[in-house]
């Protein structure tokens, strides 16, 4: 068995320790609130930029294609080059890349710009992620990542509305102006506090290696993003680009199974079976955070005529639950097995996914919140012991590369998760459409609903056709919910996979030959 390098850090000094927290949450924050902030202002985008709907979604694809693709680097650039100078140049490269964003004046260059923003911001989470850990003994662990989480968590929540009361109330730039005193901060706050911490023998570059996982997986973002728009596999570029995404992570299975020391992904992450499991977790809980966050908007304003900031109120209690449930999650850990703390996020995820698969047209305010609520107090039960335990048996030389790929699961989740269920509500809006209208009947047509709106309507078979489509887009967004309150049922005993010996307790002190025990935590 080979040891790991020595991995040297500043002692973790208690005075420093708020300061430092402080100032990398103000770039975790910057960076996941972008990932969705921007979101609700696409159509005022598409107008002040003179670009069609379909060009403008660039915006979108730009950033989360170069983040993808630069996430899994973090590991080798912060051991090469140093954590603190890392995260000093992608915070100040995000910030001006911001800046950028908001004074773009047509299409390529706001595209420029959030392919530079994905490029800095990538490495933000990881590493953010990587600094908590460190400066925090193992039995505060959970309260540390508990916060870390927050950040992580209520940015992608809040980002619809934030961006959508900037768009009205300012202007469609604000929601990437508004990061600039965010990164002035945070910039300061890690110069002043944060103390640098590199690998003693970094490794080479593989860049063959690198080159093909960035192919895979940039051709799959494409793949996802792209797919409903151009019709899936009935498009020559979707085919192309799945192909190309086989192929080339064929090449790098290949390469990384056969390479020496010097693969460009480390193969000891996958010997750790909490790791390599909760990446599984963490995937799953991308996929139900984003794709519940995509369809119930798109619900509540298209087929109930809710207002974009109605909407973003009713959501709002999702956050309040996943910060109530984060605090309580992380002084739990440690006292009771973290597997039934996340079995208890799981199973109040899934209570709230099949409260949402039982909405009717009639649903109310108070209807929409309280679900969300619960799914708020699921993901933050979930998510703090889901990551002590993932990180709980790595090395600590492993983790600024253990956090960048744990935050690519995520990333790539989230993708999956939209994508999917997006197409699948599409094609089951057109199944249900065909459906229902067979069973239309002349009888039908003259008593209810039906009667008054084919009398009200433009047109008699277009008042119709409206009808359908209404109740076929609403059965399609329940079968969504279904499908995922399923997913997340059937996961909860593969909780049983990981393992908890030592979650939250101070290991011994290391003596002689033990010191390569005391990298384990």
């Amino acid at each position: 068995m080979t040891t790991a390098p020595k991995f040297h850090h500043p002692d973790a000094d208690q005075s420093r320790r708020p300061m430092i927290t402080v100032s990398i949450m103000l770039a975790t924050i910057m960076q996941t609130l972008d990932s969705t902030i921007a979101n609700v202002a696409l159509p005022h985008m598409a107008g002040g930029l003179s670009a069609s709907q379909d060009q403008i979604t660039w915006v979108l694809t730009s950033y989360i294609v170069a983040a993808a693709i630069a996430t899994p680097v973090t590991g080798w650039v912060s051991g090469r080059f140093g954590r603190k100078t890392v995260f000093l140049a992608s915070i100040a490269g995000f910030t001006i890349s911001s800046l950028l964003c908001g004074m773009a004046g047509n299409l390529p260059e706001i595209v420029v710009a959030r392919l530079l923003q994905g490029v800095f911001g990538a490495a933000l989470v990881p590493l953010s992620q990587a600094v908590m850990l460190d400066i925090n003994p193992p039995e505060r662990h959970a309260r540390a990542m508990a916060l870390w989480g927050m950040g992580v968590m209520l940015g992608p929540i809040l980002g619809p509305t934030l961006g959508g009361w900037l768009t009205d109330n300012e202007s469609w730039r604000w929601v990437f102006l508004i990061n600039l005193p965010l990164g002035a901060l945070a910039l300061i706050g890690v110069y002043r506090f944060v103390g640098e911490t590199r690998s003693s023998a970094p490794p080479g570059f593989d860049w063959f290696g690198f080159a093909m996982l960035a192919m895979a997986i940039g051709m799959l973002q494409l793949l996802l993003d792209r797919g409903e728009q151009a019709d899936w596999f009935g498009s020559i570029e979707i085919r192309a680009e799945a192909v190309c995404a086989i192929i080339a992570f064929t090449f790098f299975a290949l390469h990384t199974a056969t390479d020496g020391s010097e693969s460009f992904f480390n193969k000891a992450l996958l010997k750790d079976r909490n790791f390599v499991t909760g990446l599984a977790f963490y995937f799953l809980l991308g996929l139900l955070l984003y794709a519940t966050r995509a369809l119930l908007p798109s619900m509540l304003e298209t087929l109930l005529g809710y207002p974009v900031m109605t909407t973003g109120l009713v959501t709002a209690p999702t956050g309040i639950g996943t910060m109530i449930a984060m605090l309580l999650a992380g002084r739990l850990v440690g006292r009771i097995d973290s597997r039934l703390i996340v079995a208890l996020g799981f199973g109040l995820t899934a209570s709230s996914l099949w409260n949402m698969s039982c909405y009717t047209p009639q649903v109310t305010e108070w209807d929409v919140a309280w679900p969300g609520f619960v799914q708020g107090l699921g993901l933050g039960f979930t998510s703090v012991p889901l990551i002590t335990m993932t990180f709980s048996t790595l090395a600590r030389p492993l983790r600024p590369e253990g956090t960048a790929i744990y935050s690519l699961s995520r990333n790539i989740g989230s993708s999956i998760g939209i994508s999917v269920m997006q197409t699948l509500m599409v094609r089951n809006t057109a199944i249900m459409h065909s459906t229902l209208a067979s069973h239309i009947t002349s009888k039908a047509l003259l008593a209810g609903p039906v009667a008054a709106a084919l009398a009200s309507g433009p047109g008699p078979m277009a008042a119709l056709n409206e009808i359908l489509n209404t109740q076929a887009s609403f059965i399609a967004y329940l079968d969504d919910f279904r499908l995922m309150f399923w997913m997340t049922l059937f996961a909860i005993p593969c909780l049983w996979l990981m393992r908890t010996r030592g979650i939250g307790r101070k290991p011994p002190e290391p003596d002689g030959e033990a010191e390569a025990a005391s990298m384990m935590e």
